[in-house]
């Protein structure tokens, strides 16, 4: 495997902290969200890994697209990431990928969207780890 990109951001105070990254880019405080005790109007984790995802996802949606002779560059993707409690202790995340591909019908979408699912370099990283539903609208 030959690494094309190497991203790095220095994390401090957890949940209730910042996140700055080596190029400057990313240089943000981060709160809990309410329902978690936290406060509204701040970036979380689960934040930003959805939109993370979701932009990998389409870029492979893309590819699937561009493969299947599918025009797919209006498609969108709403990831929703949800932090679970399993325990007294004990967190989990899942996650549902909405995808909505204009122009073509439900069960061409799922297919192409199941098949983005397989490539997304954040879909394999999540894979077998975590609950997934891939959901063509």
């Amino acid at each position: 495997m030959e690494k094309l990109y190497t991203a790095i951001v220095t994390a401090k105070g957890g949940r209730d902290g910042h996140i700055k990254s080596s190029d400057g880019v990313i240089d943000l405080d981060l709160k809990a969200p309410k329902a978690m005790g936290g406060e509204d109007g701040y970036a979380n984790p689960e934040l930003l890994f959805a939109g993370a995802w979701g932009s990998c996802y389409l870029g492979a949606l893309g590819s699937v697209g561009k493969r299947d002779g599918v025009d797919v560059s209006e498609a969108t993707v709403d990831v929703h990431i949800s932090f679970n409690q399993e325990g007294a202790t004990s967190y989990a995340l899942s996650a549902e990928l909405h995808v909505h591909v204009p122009g073509i019908n439900v069960a061409q979408a799922q297919k192409l969207a199941d098949a983005a699912h397989k490539g997304c370099p954040y879909s394999k990283a999540t894979r077998n780890n975590i609950d997934v539903k891939v959901i063509a609208e």
